[in-house]
């Protein structure tokens, strides 16, 4: 009896290990087994400002109206505080920005997703995005709560970037043989990408709503993999002097690593002058950063940017 019962404990294990191996392997196929597309990996930057200037005064008119970005937040109600700040600051500046709720909230307008886990509400955010918005807008923005943007240094990046090309783009991350954006930062799609997208979504072998794995990959990574099935890459996204421009940490942090590794150039080892976000901020940090942004100017000094992003129609931003 001891021997049988000892068998079949062996044979349970055994077993399980079998299916975790089989599991673990049908989620690397997933994830990397492509072999459609080849790929370097991309560093892109901004424009020069000199490019700027060499443009006429109607190109840079149409160009600033050209350029125009919609805002996805995705939220659950423990976010009602960040929520509230997220409409109060700079998501103002977006062309036309919504709140993608994992439930409905009475206190604010969402889009309710009736979900808690994230990498549902991020397929459902795209899905009904990509249905609602593909004639309106060229490029699509999604960040959490505790992310800080300036959207006018976005559209500045963006200025000479096509929207019909396959553009996936953020602060860069690599894990294993998988590059991904890393969601704290935020994520840019261009159109083309949102649409591959929306493409390989309905197929649930190559973008299944339920990883294959026994533990769950992060959202912004399980993106990642759908995308790269469609040919899409991350693009990790700097300024003139290879500077990240997407950050995954506050300024506050990133002073306080630059005082460890650059204590002579604190504000220039620190951050990007076009920075476009920063991220895990507290409800009250957005105000400042709010503040130090738009409102703040040192008298004497003036701003003779060649190219000026206007507010959307009826917007009450700063």
């Amino acid at each position: 009896m001891i021997s049988e019962s000892s068998s079949f404990v062996k044979g349970v294990v055994l077993g399980g290990a079998f299916c975790m191996l089989v599991t673990l392997l049908g989620h690397i196929k997933v994830g990397h087994g492509t072999k459609a597309h080849h790929h370097e990996h991309h560093h892109i930057q901004a424009p020069n400002k000199e490019d700027v200037l060499n443009l006429s005064e109607g190109e840079r008119m149409e160009l600033s109206k050209s350029i125009r970005v919609y805002c996805i937040i995705l939220v659950k109600p423990k976010d009602l505080g960040h929520w509230a700040a997220v409409k109060e600051t700079w998501s103002k500046h977006c062309d036309k920005v919504e709140f993608y709720s994992s439930e409905n909230v009475k206190v604010f307008d969402s889009v309710a997703l009736n979900t808690n886990d994230l990498w549902v509400m991020m397929r459902k955010a795209y899905k009904i995005t990509y249905e609602r918005y593909k004639d309106e807008f060229s490029w699509f923005f999604l960040a959490y709560p505790t992310t800080f943007a300036i959207i006018e240094n976005l559209k500045y990046f963006l200025l000479k970037k096509d929207p019909s090309q396959p553009f996936y783009i953020g602060h860069t991350v690599k894990s294993g043989d998988l590059e991904y954006v890393d969601g704290e930062g935020g994520i840019v799609l261009s159109i083309e990408s949102l649409t591959r997208l929306s493409r390989v979504l309905e197929d649930s072998d190559k973008c299944p709503e339920q990883g294959g794995m026994i533990w769950k990959l992060a959202e912004d990574k399980q993106l990642a993999i759908c995308l790269k099935y469609t040919g899409v890459f991350a693009e990790n996204a700097e300024d003139a002097e290879g500077k990240d421009v997407f950050n995954t940490k506050s300024v506050g942090a990133l002073i306080k690593e630059a005082m460890s590794t650059h204590p002579q150039q604190v504000v220039d080892g620190c951050c990007s002058d076009m920075a476009i976000t920063f991220s895990g901020l507290a409800p009250n940090h957005m105000h400042v950063m709010m503040y130090g942004v738009y409102r703040l100017r040192p008298y004497g000094h003036t701003y003779n940017d060649a190219l000026v992003f206007l507010p959307p129609a009826g917007s009450d931003n700063d």
